[in-house]
């Protein structure tokens, strides 16, 4: 009988020890390398981080769903809830249209205060929107999770990446990032925003990093900044943030300080 020639396997083409538990820093390490091969590629530096909620719905898909629920008896008062949070995609947009405006007038060969957000619904996909509509390009780092969610649908191709690991994810969100916009969100978005607060209070965060709260109203009720002074768990210069409005005009200040 004729034996079978094995065509052998190099490493770094063996499927099966690259996803398992020995080659585990081999995969960090690939989501530290490939995004920044692609940031590079793409000449971007500085980018301007969109947070707050997956779950915030665009007005008029608010207004619907309302009317839906008037009209075949459904929760009403979470859908106006939701029609009362729409205010944010809105303003998410168009904070993020100005932005992006504002950063393509800075220098033509370089793609400065590029607008990153987590790539999925919500708040990140009206800043990926407002983005899109001022014609330029905008980051989107992605995160696998047991339910699923999909790219919204205005990221640059490019510039959509999909992680495993949220440690590297974060890493990413703050390597480039020079001012954060947090608005309303939940777990994740709070454990993004307290991961950077973190970072700016134990000075491992050195650069210069305005971190924004976008909503007065939902963060005075979620979060009292001043109480954990008062009590003495923090100091009153590690409260770094700035309480901004619903209206879109009030980061006008902070565009001047990044």
């Amino acid at each position: 009988m004729t034996e079978r020639k094995r065509t052998p396997v190099k490493a770094y083409a063996n499927e099966a020890f690259l996803n398992s538990r020995d080659a585990r820093a081999l995969r960090i390490l690939a989501e530290y390398l490939e995004p920044r091969s692609r940031f590079e590629r793409h000449k971007v530096e500085d980018t301007i981080v969109f947070m707050g909620s997956a779950r915030t719905l665009p007005r008029e898909q608010a207004q619907a769903a309302l009317r839906k629920a008037e009209r075949e008896g459904g929760n009403i008062e979470s859908a106006r809830t939701a029609l009362e949070m729409s205010v944010y995609f809105e303003a998410a947009r168009e904070l993020a249209f100005r932005l992006t405006k504002w950063s393509k007038a800075l220098d033509p060969k370089s793609r400065r205060f590029v607008v990153c957000t987590g790539g999925g619904p919500g708040i990140m996909e009206a800043a990926s929107l407002g983005a899109s509509e001022a014609r330029g390009m905008n980051v989107g780092l992605t995160i696998s999770l047991p339910d699923e969610q999909l790219d919204n649908a205005y990221l640059t191709r490019e510039l959509a990446v999909h992680f495993h690991y949220f440690f590297m994810r974060k890493f990413w969100f703050a390597y480039l990032a020079k001012a954060m916009i947090v608005f309303p969100g939940g777990y994740g978005t709070l454990d993004e925003l307290f991961e950077l607060l973190t970072l700016v209070q134990t000075r491992k965060m050195r650069k210069p990093m305005p971190i924004v709260l976008f909503g007065t109203e939902f963060w005075e009720r979620v979060i009292n900044f001043d109480a954990l002074v008062r009590h003495g768990t923090i100091d009153a210069r590690d409260v770094l943030v700035t309480l901004a409005g619903h209206a879109v005009h009030h980061f006008e200040q902070m565009k001047a300080t990044v």
